[in-house]
């Protein structure tokens, strides 16, 4: 596991408080977290270890060092948490040294988008979209390049040409009045 290594500034543990507190929320300023992007960065920092500190661990102390009617928290609430878990997550070490490893280990992070859904690419998805396989009325709403014919595939569209439907020399009149003439 990665530990901090020093003093740790809080112009540091700022920066990443900031970053995580914006995260996924057009709206946020910066100042103030709220619950899901705490547990996000204890869970991207590693301060969740899964044996010490559990999602649950950080999730009880959000709820204690926020205010009572409250959903976020500024970040003097958020050292406080932190001083709160310090302990926990490095036992057998001092208060200040436990908290001093906590911020080494968030200090200069940032959310990593690990994880995010991506488009899937699986054969069935591809076999199901595949417009040269499709059969019957289907097969008529695309053309051979597989885009699709929008209206014309859709619904039948009555030619009023003024041509009677199975007449095969259709738009052949004015040629052939020409070589009457």
């Amino acid at each position: 596991m990665a530990e901090g290594a020093g003093e740790v500034s809080l112009g540091e543990i700022e920066t990443s408080f900031r970053k995580f507190a914006v995260h996924g929320d057009t709206k946020a300023t910066g100042k103030e977290m709220n619950g899901k992007n705490f547990v996000k960065l204890c869970k991207d920092c590693k301060v969740i270890d899964g044996k010490n500190v559990t999602s649950t661990d950080v999730d009880i102390v959000f709820s204690k060092v926020k205010a009572k009617s409250a959903r976020v928290i500024t970040f003097e609430q958020f050292t406080q948490a932190m001083s709160e878990l310090a302990p926990k997550r490095f036992k057998g070490k001092s208060q200040e040294e436990a908290v001093q490893s906590l911020y080494g280990l968030i200090a200069g992070k940032e959310p990593a988008n690990i994880g995010v859904t991506k488009a899937a690419k699986a054969a069935a998805v591809d076999r199901l979209t595949d417009s040269s396989k499709y059969t019957g009325s289907h097969k008529e709403r695309f053309d051979a390049s597989g885009k699709g014919k929008g209206r014309e595939g859709r619904e039948d569209i009555p030619d009023t040409s003024g041509y009677v439907s199975a007449f095969k020399g259709q738009g052949t009149y004015d040629s052939k009045v020409k070589e009457d003439e």
